[in-house]
């Protein structure tokens, strides 16, 4: 069976950084699909901007016409602190037998130490690394050690276990933050073209960020 691509994250809001990167692994990787699952309360970050609800459907707007692109709200529904170690064991009751590939990005991988119950996440899900070009995998610490140990090599590797790989897949960059975007809405400004319109038309309905000034909404 092809495996379930896991993309977590707060998504406050989410753009065109996001879609990218899920596209392009989707694709890369032979995905059966990217699920993408909101937080519901992330436990690194403290408060999000946008409630819940409105960043699930600022995520489902975004992704409802893509193929192989799914919503999850099990974060949400479940309550309590968001973590992923959580979240894979949940995934992992409902595909016993599918390989699930858990995607970061590099600076996330990075700090994957300070993770609740981090070193228990190969044993439920593949680690998919995306990365722009020209970063370097660190190659000594915990790290090194794991990539060293469980690093992958092939695509192929993600589809014959349902766990346990760590694969490493530079993707193209798109120079767009979540952070910026709240700026750019807090000062008044327009964030067309960063994210998909109807991403864009909630956050100037829900004033989620402020109150948005735009032209043809």
């Amino acid at each position: 069976m092809k495996p379930i691509g896991v993309f977590g994250g707060t998504f406050d809001p989410i753009h065109y950084g996001h879609l990218r990167t899920a596209f392009e692994l989707l694709q890369a990787l032979r995905f059966e699909e990217v699920r993408f699952i909101p937080c519901g309360d992330p436990p690194h970050r403290g408060k999000t901007f946008a409630d819940a609800a409105v960043r699930f459907d600022m995520v489902r707007l975004a992704i409802e016409s893509q193929a192989g692109f799914v919503i999850d709200d099990r974060e949400i529904r479940r309550g309590g602190p968001s973590y992923t170690i959580d979240t894979l064991g949940s995934l992992r009751a409902e595909f016993p037998e599918r390989p699930l590939g858990l995607i970061v990005g590099m600076d996330a991988f990075l700090g994957l130490p300070h993770w609740h119950r981090w070193a228990e996440i190969l044993d439920r899900a593949h680690l998919v690394v995306a990365h722009r070009p020209g970063w370097r995998a660190p190659d000594t610490g915990p790290l090194g050690d794991l990539i060293a140990r469980r690093g992958a090599r092939r695509v192929g590797d993600l589809h014959e276990a349902v766990a346990g790989r760590v694969y490493i897949h530079a993707v193209t960059q798109l120079e767009i933050s979540s952070t910026e975007i709240r700026e750019l809405v807090a000062a008044r400004r327009d964030p067309r073209f960063l994210m998909p319109d109807a991403v864009r038309d909630l956050i100037a309905r829900s004033h989620c960020y402020g109150t948005l000034e735009t032209t043809n909404l």
